[in-house]
């Protein structure tokens, strides 16, 4: 099997670069707003529970836009910046365009779903953007023959493999729900948006001098 190498013309660029830096901007804010919610919480001595997803009560539906954003404390916190300033970073950098239907449908998709079939709960916390992020770049990674992709699949794999433990159904207190459900909408989207963001790939000579071959002989015929 052939795995295509991008351009370095392309990913050498100051364009690209400048994209990276983006990449990395937009995740630390997003993670830094996370944290300025959680200083308010705590500083107003605000309850998290009253945003979060309470599955098929009606007062739970407002977790479905707000649970992402709230956590249980400061250990729950800590324990997803990490992995989410390197997948925001990851899926801004490398599939700019799936990323803005990738976020909002694991955001929304998940919370959805926990909220028609999760058990009778709360959940909240932005762990479930952390497995439906993971598994998009993971399984892009298997899917598209790009040099960039696969290296993005094997360090996610490496640093987050362990988080499969967190689709099996556990004790109260860990909403392994919005993972499963998070973690499948990623995958779906994986799949679903296998050709979008292609970089260009690098040609090499041969391939030109074949090309010119092809044509001359089309010309004789």
């Amino acid at each position: 099997m052939q795995f295509d190498v991008p351009d370095p013309a392309y990913t050498g660029s100051v364009r690209a670069r400048a994209h990276f830096r983006l990449a990395v901007k937009i995740a630390f804010g997003f993670v830094a707003l996370l944290w300025v919610i959680s200083l308010m919480n705590w500083g107003l001595d605000l309850d998290p529970e009253v945003s979060s997803i309470r599955p098929r009560q009606w007062v739970g539906l407002v977790g479905i836009v707000f649970a992402p954003l709230v956590h249980s404390g400061f250990d729950h916190l800590i324990a997803n910046s990490p992995p989410l300033l390197v997948l925001i970073s990851a899926m801004v950098f490398l599939y700019p365009n799936s990323v803005l239907r990738t976020f909002p449908a694991v955001w929304l998709g998940s919370g959805i779903l926990v909220w028609l079939f999760g058990r009778e709960s709360v959940h909240f916390g932005a762990s479930g953007l952390v497995y439906g992020l993971a598994s998009y770049v993971f399984v892009a990674g298997l899917l598209r023959r790009d040099r960039r992709a696969i290296a993005a699949s094997l360090v996610v794999w490496f640093m987050y493999g362990s988080l499969v433990w967190g689709l099996l159904p556990a004790p109260s207190g860990v909403s392994w729900e919005t993972h499963l459900a998070a973690a499948l909408i990623g995958v779906a989207l994986a799949v679903a948006l296998r050709r979008l963001d292609k970089p260009p790939r690098k040609r090499y000579l041969w391939e030109g001098e074949a090309e010119r071959g092809s044509s001359a002989l089309d010309s004789e015929l």
